[in-house]
């Protein structure tokens, strides 16, 4: 997931997107791959796994820091 994550990185999606995307990104694995369609466990697996994969420290901070480039 980091590593797919790099990708929209270096794609140019803007830094404050890219925990949002991780989370997401954990979410469809936990559902899809960890729990077989279980949505529940899925779900909170695969938080857990996006939030891990972002560093959750620095994922709020990268989303509530001020824009220097505005």
């Amino acid at each position: 997931m980091v590593g797919i994550v790099e990708i929209f990185k270096r794609a140019g999606v803007h830094k404050k997107f890219l925990p949002l995307i991780s989370l997401l990104l954990g979410i469809i694995v936990g559902v899809v791959y960890v729990t077989d369609f279980y949505w529940k466990q899925g779900a909170l697996v695969g938080a857990m796994l996006g939030l891990s994969a972002s560093g959750l420290y620095s994922s709020s901070k990268n989303t509530f820091e001020k824009d220097d480039e505005e």
